[in-house]
């Protein structure tokens, strides 16, 4: 859907949420999508497995059945398909959430499951900061028994180091995370598919004001075709209106 007009609402007054208490990142979810309803919504993507795991219920019984919710929430049952060990790599509030220990008791219950509380990386790639994120990885690593052969990556900051998480696993060792089965459902929920190819517009909001693409995001987006949807000073092309 190029066509589709993308609103990338992130609050780096609080971000990353894994640490924050529940109640906040409920807060924190609702305001962002208040500033992003200054325009009419079709559907309302939740790109992070925190804010899913605390706040879907909350934010679906607010827009709903108006406005598609779609969350993002851990490859439990994926991984668990095979009957394997595997280990699920989160956040600490996502690691510790009641709404995993519900996935892993309804897709793997009687299974050989590791999860393991990534301290600081989540917090290390979305500042940019190299040697912290290979301190993390190292250590989310080393807690990671080696009959593992299957890592979930359960937030949405961990594919964008994939590579490294790779290196520091044993070889052959598979990642699993959530983007493909979202992007998805969203096809599934939107109440129409635009068939257009003009690419539409990217706006970028930040703790629910209007602003610009993180110089740290860029870093990572630099193959990924999103930055050349933005104008030159990283503003959507027509946000705000």
């Amino acid at each position: 859907m190029p066509s589709a007009n993308l609103v990338l609402a992130m609050d780096p007054d609080r971000m990353p949420w894994g640490q924050l208490p529940a109640e906040e990142v409920i807060s924190r979810l609702h305001l962002a999508v208040s500033a992003a309803e200054k325009r009419p919504l079709d559907a309302v993507v939740v790109p992070c497995n925190t804010a899913s795991v605390v706040g879907l219920v909350s934010l679906r019984e607010r827009l709903e059945p108006m406005v598609p919710v779609i969350g993002t929430v851990p490859a439990v049952k994926p991984a668990a398909a095979s009957g394997a060990p595997f280990a699920v790599w989160a956040t600490e509030r996502t690691a510790t959430s009641e709404y995993v220990a519900a996935l892993i008791a309804e897709f793997a219950a009687n299974r050989d499951v590791t999860c393991i509380g990534c301290e600081g990386l989540a917090e290390a790639i979305d500042a940019r900061d190299d040697d912290a994120t290979a301190e993390a990885i190292s250590a989310a690593a080393a807690a990671t028994p080696r009959r593992c052969g299957t890592v979930v990556l359960a937030c949405t900051h961990y594919p964008l180091v994939a590579e490294a998480i790779a290196r520091a696993l044993p070889t052959g060792t598979q990642l699993l995370d959530s983007r493909d089965a979202v992007v998805r459902q969203v096809l599934r929920r939107l109440p129409h598919a635009p068939h257009e190819v003009t690419p539409g517009a990217v706006g970028v909001l930040l703790s629910g004001q209007p602003g610009s693409w993180p110089l740290a995001g860029a870093a990572y987006l630099a193959s990924a075709g999103l930055c050349l949807r933005m104008d030159r000073d990283g503003h959507g092309s027509n946000w705000p209106a």
